[in-house]
């Protein structure tokens, strides 16, 4: 497969766009690049993977393991401009908890190594290991914090009294994990490629606002900084501190799968 192919989209999303889309201001409407394309960049993308997973899972729908990683590879490949080169993928997760759960509906403990989240992720992980100029940069997950909790919609749901403890379904409680050491990664990452010049640009997939002083940094060291938060809304403070905002394809209205984490 072509990596300057086009991502496909279903017939319930909008179509991808070619060139670069920027979002420069929140609710503000959607514009090409006003500025020409450059010739023989060195570009680096860093990608949250969290982020990056539940936003793909909203944009382009629930997909297996591989086609995923394919999708991302895609989705990566179209922010290097033709005749500039793809540096590497830096891919930030964390392996998925084998711990043993409490879950409060069901009344028993769950295995988490057994589930299909923990699988999809296994295979996931491992599809992007086998890809080109992609490296993972695995955190930890803090099993002593991890619990089944409500999910928002079910909680103000229950505060309106629209439903009650015994309307309550499984689909609505969410596994809560603490991730640590991915944002630290994103940030050494981001300092070690700009102090050592590998790269002309650096574009961050993400929406956390946590990466600013690592932004700051890069672009006094002269790299050119691209936020792309897949149309998630960021925070004045993080659009301050970067070059610009390219999201690759346009915004889509269908709603996420439950089913699948990716």
């Amino acid at each position: 497969m072509d990596l300057s192919d086009e991502i496909q989209c279903s017939s319930q999303q909008a179509p991808c766009s070619t060139s670069p889309i920027i979002r420069d201001r929140p609710n503000q409407g959607v514009f090409h690049c006003p500025y020409p394309v450059e010739n023989g960049l060195r570009i680096a993308v860093l990608v949250d993977g969290g982020f990056y997973l539940k936003r793909a899972n909203y944009l382009f729908g629930a997909k297996e393991p591989e086609e995923r990683a394919r999708e991302l590879q895609r989705y990566c490949h179209k922010h290097v401009p033709e005749r500039s080169r793809l540096y590497r993928i830096f891919y930030y997760d964390s392996a998925p908890s084998k711990k043993k759960v409490f879950h409060p509906l069901l009344g028993r403990t769950v295995d988490l190594s057994k589930t299909d989240v923990h699988a999809w992720s296994t295979a996931f992980h491992a599809a992007l290991r086998r890809m080109d100029r992609c490296a993972l940069r695995m955190g930890e997950l803090l099993d002593s914090q991890s619990e089944y909790v409500l999910k928002r919609q079910a909680v103000r749901s229950l505060c309106r009294k629209e439903r009650t403890v015994d309307d309550l379904a499984e689909e609505d409680f969410m596994l809560d994990i603490t991730q640590k050491g991915v944002d630290m990664k994103i940030g050494l990452d981001i300092a070690s490629l700009a102090h050592k010049k590998l790269v002309d640009r650096i574009v961050l997939v993400a929406g956390d606002s946590d990466i600013v002083p690592a932004a700051k940094h890069a672009r006094r060291e002269g790299i050119d900084f691209v936020l792309d938060p897949m149309w998630h809304t960021i925070t004045p403070s993080l659009r301050e501190h970067v070059d610009a905002i390219e999201t690759r394809c346009l915004p889509a209205a269908a709603p996420a799968s439950p089913r699948s984490r990716g």
